[in-house]
């Protein structure tokens, strides 16, 4: 209900709102008669004057806290010292309200039941997306409910519908509304205490969900950052500090975190979205709670998780104390809370992606509304309607599908006592490698793995055939975001290492790309089989089209050197199969111990 009151009705849930008309199978919005108003429950908030005015002073900024690296969600954590927060989100203006009395739509249960679990079914950003997708009743009011924070040039651009996607979810320990001042911290800009970085597969047939360690030594590096008065600011990096300093210590906002973890993988994320403990909370109630599994009593002082051996179903404060209990389970460390974590995720989404609250309108609405209450997100994801298309897109994937792993890591070699990680530099790498290739962790379903074999053998089949000796391969090479000087690098080393004399250094290519190519003419393709065994290119980097006249009027291959280079002499041979992991799928039942 808006801000100027409305008696009894407003204690009224928006959910009970909604009356089936018999006559044609719809539900439709049916407002109090005396007092006929918008569907909308309260007036449009919009966004303050960048840098203040009259009446809106531009906020203090205190000075930065020194980097805090205590355990955030440990209820026995020290205060901080106030520092200093991160600055004020952007909010989306909301479209000018509906007309009193304006009729909605409501899905039938079971002629829309389809429908609803593709706009629900993007359960895999866990808990932001299935809900918001949800709202489609009401979305001028969801908009305003939706949080923004620029990306500051962080990301790509935004998932694209055509390509896998790559969403970097944040939980953020910043202690923010009703009791969670009680957790400690208060003081605190917050940490980035819970991270995850979904991998979508662009055939959208599997997704690997990476967990990233919030104890782990890292490079954060400088991070331009847009401020209140709409200018930029670039946050100094540190070297050798826990990942979680990525967000809210010393003004860094999510997109620092974003840059950070492209630092660190080599992935750079599509969009962002960060949400607090409220998110745990308000969802889990939302849904009518979220069933978990003990393997032993569990009585934990720090985050007040008190529950014997066995099943049961948790929600609000009661959930929130879950996903904060680390010194009871496993080894008591950070990594043993991720596992946690991960099970309570996967229950959560095979809770939103049940018949129980798909057909359940009084559900979706307040899954809707805790949804978009419950998360901020970068400005490429500013709106209700951007939120649904990436919903859609998600919600093609099935949970069995959906592998749950956390970056490998070591114990600090630097510490006797050990509190952090660092990275395992032989185990790391081909797991980023394999998501970067779009590799999947899982099995999936065995037509659409007959028809990727089926593809995977003609793009093979680029490479097999006779080659042509060194010196007849003519080749020019651009550099389209490689290193710089990576072109030459790679002429000295073809001329005087391989013998392709006939290779010359083109400059850089009009357009970056992610991956390495070598396109020639189909004649060519002798020519082409030989620098692909020589450069350790897989059958998809090579592109038959056509080839381009030199300087001397000859046709030449072209080879563009794209983000994935390595270096001279590097193999660029893509992963086809995942590294071994530990592991587990969101349609699998483990129980905590």
């Amino acid at each position: 209900m808006d801000a100027q009151g409305r008696g009894r009705a407003d204690n009224i849930d928006p959910a009970d709102q909604w009356v089936l008309n018999p006559d044609t199978g719809e539900y439709e919005l049916r407002l109090s008669p005396s007092a006929p108003q918008s569907p909308v429950p309260r007036p449009r908030r919009t966004a303050p004057h960048a840098g203040g005015g009259a009446g809106n002073p531009p906020r203090p900024r205190p000075a930065a806290p020194a980097p805090d690296n205590a355990d955030a969600f440990d209820a026995d954590a020290p205060a901080r010292a106030p520092g200093r927060d991160v600055p004020s989100p952007r909010r989306r203006r909301g479209a000018p309200e509906e007309p009193p009395g304006r009729r909605g739509r409501r899905p039938a249960k079971k002629a829309r039941a389809k429908k609803a679990l593709m706009w629900t079914g993007g359960t895999m950003a866990f808990v932001v997306i299935a809900a918001v997708v949800g709202g489609y009743l009401y979305l001028d009011h969801l908009n305003d409910n939706i949080t923004s924070v620029s990306d500051d040039g962080a990301s790509t651009g935004g998932f694209k519908k055509d390509q896998a996607i790559n969403i970097l979810l944040i939980g953020t320990d910043k202690r923010t509304g009703a009791g969670n001042e009680s957790y400690g911290d208060s003081g605190s800009a917050g940490h980035a205490d819970t991270t995850i970085l979904l991998h979508v597969s662009k055939d959208r047939s599997n997704a690997t969900a990476l967990s990233i360690p919030r104890d782990m030594i890292v490079d954060v590096p400088d991070c331009p950052t847009e401020q209140e008065d709409g200018s930029t600011e670039v946050i100094p990096g540190s070297q050798g500090v826990r990942f979680n300093t990525s967000l809210g210590q010393s003004g860094r906002t999510p997109s620092c975190t974003m840059r950070t973890v492209t630092e660190l993988t080599g992935i750079t994320p599509d969009n962002f979205m960060v949400a607090d403990f409220n998110a745990v909370k308000t969802l889990t109630s939302a849904v009518g709670g979220v069933e978990v599994c003990l393997d032993k009593d569990i009585n934990d002082e720090k985050s007040k998780l008190n529950l014997p051996k066995g099943t049961h179903t948790i929600e609000g404060e009661e959930a929130l104390a879950f996903v904060r209990t680390r010194y009871s389970v496993g080894t008591g460390g950070d990594l043993s809370r991720i596992a946690l974590q991960q099970q309570f995720l996967s229950a959560l989404m095979r809770k939103l992606k049940s018949n129980d609250t798909l057909t359940n309108p009084s559900k979706m609405l307040k899954l809707a509304e805790a949804g978009t209450k419950a998360l901020t997100v970068d400005s490429q994801l500013d709106s209700i309607g951007k939120l649904k298309d990436l919903g859609l897109e998600l919600g093609k994937l099935n949970t069995k599908n959906l592998t749950f792993t956390t970056i490998p890591v070591v114990d600090n070699p630097a510490e006797t006592v050990k509190a952090t990680v660092v990275l395992d530099e032989v185990a790391a790498p081909p797991v980023f490698d394999a998501i970067k290739n779009d590799v999947s962790f899982t099995e999936v379903d065995q037509k659409k793995k007959a028809q990727k074999k089926k593809e995977k053998a003609a793009v093979a089949a680029r490479l097999e055939g006779t080659k042509s000796d060194p010196s007849e391969v003519r080749v020019r090479v651009l550099n389209g975001g490689a290193p710089s000087g990576s072109a030459q690098e790679t002429l000295n080393w073809l001329q005087l290492e391989e013998g392709v004399t006939k290779s010359e250094n083109a400059g850089n290519a009009d357009a970056e790309l992610s991956k390495t190519t070598l396109e020639y003419a189909p004649d060519q393709a002798d020519q082409a089989r030989r620098l692909a065994d020589i450069m350790g290119l897989s059958g998809a980097a090579m592109k038959p089209g056509e080839s381009v006249t030199n300087a001397q009027g000859l046709p030449t291959m072209t080879l563009t050197l794209g983000e994935d280079f390595k270096g001279a002499g590097v193999s660029l041979t893509a992963p086809t199969k995942a590294p071994d992991v530990d592991k587990s799928t969101a349609d699998t039942v483990k129980c905590a111990s």
